[in-house]
């Protein structure tokens, strides 16, 4: 079981590049928790420390607006979520539920500060990855937010955006204000 576990983990982006013995510790420090369909494993606001790697089943990612739930994603096994709060120590931006029943790694801050002590650089990777997986996201939700306000008439009916002067390029729009 723990094998597989490694080799789930070695496939996530966030611990793509890490040793096997650097997984196996952290896996030997963390709990594997269980949530069945329709619980969460944390609510939008909450207070976060930890990120979860999803072993088994389905998870949708939700965000809250005006009372309403609207689903953001779904997650699958091999899929990790959480991990902005153990980077920013901030609330959690979005809720996750299990869509069906759900088994997860959950691998909290003080977890990795004890791979911090035992493998520097092995730590470090993982933080880079982390900000590489975080980069990632923040560029698809870019992306996804520039082609909808693009698709989207502002209130007068004109574009929601204006070429920059000197360019037509995607790259010289900017925000019309």
């Amino acid at each position: 079981m723990q094998e597989a576990r490694i080799e789930l983990l070695q496939r996530m982006p966030i611990f793509g590049g890490i040793k096997s013995e650097i997984l196996q510790f952290l896996l030997g420090l963390c709990p594997v928790v269980s949530m069945p369909a329709g619980e969460f494993f944390f609510r939008e606001f909450d207070q976060g420390d930890s990120m979860f790697a999803l072993e088994v089943g389905r998870a949708d990612v939700l965000k809250s607006w005006c009372g309403q739930d609207y689903l953001l994603q779904t997650l699958n096994a091999g899929d990790c979520f959480g991990e902005m709060a153990v980077m920013d120590h901030c609330a959690r931006s979005a809720s996750v539920r299990a869509a069906q029943d759900c088994s997860a790694i959950r691998i909290s801050a003080a977890n990795l500060y004890q791979v911090y002590a035992k493998d520097l650089k092995q730590f470090a990777l993982i933080q880079m990855n982390m900000g590489r997986e975080v980069s990632r996201r923040l560029r698809d939700a870019d992306s996804r937010l520039f082609g909808a306000r693009m698709a989207a008439p502002s209130a007068d009916g004109s574009a929601s955006y204006s070429p920059a002067p000197g360019g037509s390029s995607a790259a010289g729009w900017q925000w019309k204000c």
